[in-house]
């Protein structure tokens, strides 16, 4: 199931059809949530954590050049 839905985004973003993909990046995400057992409370956790990180951080955004990518507050993994 969760192939079939990757696939399906990677067709959206072909497709430029970027507010559906992110939907999608969303109901995978949730699926994945599913099968790992991880529930809400400790999404908002690791979201909240990392937050407090990225606050602590040296580097503001508005010191960020171009040349420095932002670095991803939250990132799925399979």
């Amino acid at each position: 199931m969760l192939e079939t839905l990757e696939e399906c985004r990677r067709v959206l973003n072909a497709s430029n059809s970027r507010e559906s993909a992110e939907l999608l990046s969303m109901v995978i995400l949730d699926v994945r949530m599913k099968l790992k057992g991880i529930d809400d409370a400790d999404l908002k956790a690791l979201c909240d954590e990392m937050l407090r990180s990225a606050a602590s951080d040296p580097l503001s955004p508005s010191k960020q050049t171009q040349d420095q990518p932002r670095r991803p507050l939250l990132r799925v993994v399979k």
